[in-house]
């Protein structure tokens, strides 16, 4: 697959599915297989560099397959809106190929995907903040209705894009630093090692981010469940007393 090939994808329709585990970090308590803060590095060689360095057409086509989906999650849950992640996305892969291009086999078969994508992604997302004006996200589902598992019932989908809704809404409400790095560990699901590496920092401070962000996402959802709570118990109350005022009336 080329750059020429990956543009028309793009406008015959989005190829791109989110892949989102929406409540694993804010309820700490649930199990996951990635939600232990501990230190993991990337071992091994990166099949799909070694593809690269083999063919570049053939291997840019598995990187595609591999990747597309995780840093399209990144990208939605980064700049909040579903054009511009897919835009985002496909900006992100045109550049790949066109770096992959310039490179020789050596560099090539030495390069780790995953978050060597994920910094491409995030530097294209940083150049547009910079040129542009920010303007304000939208909250999206993480999932349009059409891709909704088959069999599901009405209530489970309805909980799950009220869940994704809700997720969206609290990551918004993090410094970019902080919601960048949760991104990167629960979403995209890279160690804290590769965190650091896509974020340019050491692996500690990409640690405290994740932290911070963590500790912050669990402290607005607190919030919102308690205001959540008070509104239904002022609708109690006032359910109470026009119930009262009925009754009064009755009786005269």
């Amino acid at each position: 697959m080329d750059s020429r090939a990956l543009t028309g994808r793009r406008q015959a329709g989005s190829p791109f599915t989110p892949h989102i585990h929406p409540v694993r970090f804010l309820q700490p308590d649930r199990p996951s297989r990635c939600l232990p803060d501990v230190d993991q590095t990337a071992t091994g060689p990166d099949r799909i560099a070694a593809q690269l360095a083999a063919d570049l057409d053939a291997g840019f086509a598995a990187l595609f397959e591999a990747h597309q989906n995780v840093l399209f999650s990144t990208a939605l849950r980064i700049c909040g809106r579903w054009a511009d992640a897919e835009d985002l996305t496909a900006s992100a892969f045109l550049r790949a190929f066109r770096a992959l291009s310039g490179y020789d086999r050596e560099r090539i078969a030495g390069l780790r995907t995953r978050p060597w994508l994920l910094t491409i992604l995030l530097n294209a997302w940083r150049n547009q903040v910079r040129t542009a004006a920010r303007r304000p996200r939208e909250v999206l589902d993480a999932e349009p209705p059409e891709r909704e598992a088959r069999g599901a019932s009405a209530e489970a989908q309805a909980e799950r894009h009220e869940t994704s809704r809700e997720l969206a809404a609290l990551l918004d409400l993090l410094p970019d630093r902080q919601r960048v790095a949760v991104v990167l560990r629960y979403v995209a699901d890279l160690p804290i090692a590769e965190v650091a590496s896509v974020l340019g920092c050491p692996p500690g401070t990409a640690k405290s981010h994740v932290s911070r962000g963590l500790r912050r996402l669990r402290e607005l959802q607190d919030a919102r469940v308690l205001q959540d709570a008070r509104v239904f118990q002022d609708a109690r109350v006032c359910r109470g007393d026009r119930a009262l005022t009925t009754e009064r009336e009755n009786l005269r």
